[in-house]
């Protein structure tokens, strides 16, 4: 765990769950799994406290406990799941590509809470599509039912691990800690609920006026309504789910630039097939047969069976491996590589210019090459080429190996190679990677901060126009209330919205480089 790391976990801990959380967190990622008692004396914060704050974690998945031999529970913070905060928004923008607004609320709600039951995530949705819709117009609740039914049949959310029922006999005392577990055939199994009824629009204030002699009524059927039919079924975004979909879309986009868009198409179809049969740690899809793959393409490519083949055999045999050929029953049984072979080139490119890149993209293809070869190969003047050199061997970004001819290693009877490390590169560039989001996000938080009160009255403007637009008011009443802010405070406004959109947009993309690295870093420990 790098230093970079734990900023970027404390940093996103306090964004999205305040101080205190911030602090247990911070200190678990920091020490590792940790009994109660120590958290609450290294702390410092009353045990009431510390309690709570393990529930928002546990809620959210970002720290885990274990009962230990000797009795006591140990606390371990989730470090990885942590860095996934910051991936919060393309989540969600997926789930809206995907299957639209009913899916967007969906992940977005149980993002938000953690974990929730079905009919809850169902009614919530249900009210706040409905709150958007034109007057008169509702949300059903089936419809809302039906996208949650899709988004599990797509494995995009699971079941969360329940305590399993045990026959022991009510007076045995509890373990101190219940142990969570689920089958995976049960992971995606939706319960049948019959959720009948429309969302519900918030009330305005004469609408409560007149419903307040309802109140006790209201009160007393609340308090006699039933559990829910699914009490106990709690429901968790698949983030690995998304993961496998981010990575079908990088590897379509890369055939498509390595190739045409025909071949991305049948590429695209081969990982929909096999994207629920196959494992997120897979190294391969399940083996497809070609005649399959033809039969499954889209209806608006109407190529021929004999061009398929020719395109699946140019893909087996492109040197990149996109696609592996596993068999000849079916026309030839074919899978996708999705080990994500990226390098580090365009990350040379921007930190020190073009010809650094070439020489860096040199060495890669050559494997080991001595300076001079470099110099000749990369058509490089001999000053320059070790300038270059020095400078990426400085940065960690290639390394010297020395090969001795005389076991005394003098330099005149030494060859110096000069080679690539690529897992460490990326795991440099990595590291870079979480340093610039935690920049960026205390560059952010510090313009927020200088615009506090700038921000509060444009707040109070808002919300004043908003109750006299409610309540009918003339033009003059209006424009007088936006006038209460001045031509410089609004320009100041402008730009403080511009800069932070920028640095929002500047984190998203960061994160982008930062998916492509794990997954490539991952990809290589899995072939080792």
């Amino acid at each position: 765990m790098t230093q970079a790391e734990i900023k970027l976990c404390s940093l996103l801990l306090r964004e999205h769950f305040g101080e205190i959380v911030e602090k247990i967190g911070t200190y678990l990622v920091r020490t590792g799994a940790q009994p109660l008692r120590m958290i609450v004396t290294d702390t410092g914060l009353v045990l009431d406290q510390v309690k709570k704050g393990l529930c928002v974690l546990i809620q959210h998945n970002l720290v885990t406990y274990q009962l230990q031999k000797r009795g006591f529970v140990e606390y371990e913070a989730q470090c990885k799941r942590v860095l996934r905060i910051l991936r919060y928004p393309r989540y969600i923008y997926t789930a809206k590509t995907l299957y639209n607004d009913t899916g967007e609320l969906i992940v977005e709600e149980l993002l938000l809470n953690g974990q929730m039951p079905m009919s809850a995530v169902v009614k919530k949705v249900a009210d706040r599509l409905t709150e958007t819709m034109e007057d008169g117009k509702t949300m059903d609740y089936a419809d809302v039912s039906t996208t949650f039914v899709r988004l599990a049949d797509t494995h995009f959310v699971q079941r969360c691990p329940l305590v399993p029922e045990t026959s022991e006999s009510p007076e045995a005392p509890p373990p101190p800690a219940p142990t969570l577990v689920i089958s995976e055939k049960d992971m995606y199994v939706v319960p049948r609920l019959n959720l009948v009824g429309k969302g519900k629009r918030r009330r305005s204030c004469d609408e409560e006026e007149n419903g307040e002699h309802k109140a006790k009524k209201l009160k007393q059927e609340a308090e006699s309504l039933e559990p829910p039919p699914d009490d106990g079924i709690y429901w968790q975004v698949n983030i690995d789910r998304f993961h496998q979909h981010f990575r079908d879309q990088a590897i379509v986009s890369a055939v498509a630039n390595r190739m045409d868009q025909t071949s991305s198409e049948i590429v695209r179809t081969m990982l929909r097939m096999s994207e629920v049969t196959t494992s997120s740690s897979a190294p391969y899809t399940q083996p497809l047969s070609s005649n399959e793959i033809f039969r499954s393409l889209p209806a608006g490519y109407n190529i021929a069976k004999q061009v398929l083949d020719q395109y699946l055999t140019l893909l087996a045999d492109d040197p990149l491996e996109f696609v592996g050929k596993s068999g000849d029953s079916g026309g030839g049984m074919y899978t996708v590589s999705i080990l994500l072979g990226g390098t580090t080139g365009p990350g040379v490119f921007q930190l020190f210019g073009s010809r650094c890149a070439r020489i860096f993209r040199l060495l890669l293809r050559k494997k080991h090459l001595e300076q001079k070869q470099v110099e000749d190969f990369a058509m490089i003047p001999a000053k320059e080429a070790k300038d270059m050199l020095y400078k990426m061997l400085s940065e960690n970004f290639v390394s010297l190996q020395e090969i001795p001819k005389t076991p005394d290693h003098a330099p005149s009877r030494t060859f110096y190679l000069y080679t690539v490390n690529v897992p460490a590169s990326a795991r440099m560039l990595l590291h870079r990677c979480y340093k610039s989001v935690a920049n960026l996000m205390e560059r952010r938080q510090h313009e927020t901060k200088e615009n506090k009160r700038l921000l509060e009255k444009s707040q109070r403007v808002e919300a004043i126009l908003a109750s006299m637009q409610a309540t009918g008011a003339e033009d003059a009443q209006l424009q007088e209330i936006e006038e209460m802010i001045t031509a410089p405070e609004r320009q100041q406004l402008e730009t403080l919205k511009r800069n932070v959109n920028k640095l929002d947009a500047s984190e998203s993309q960061v994160d982008e480089t930062i998916f492509v690295l794990e997954s490539f870093i991952e990809s290589t420990v899995k072939r080792a």
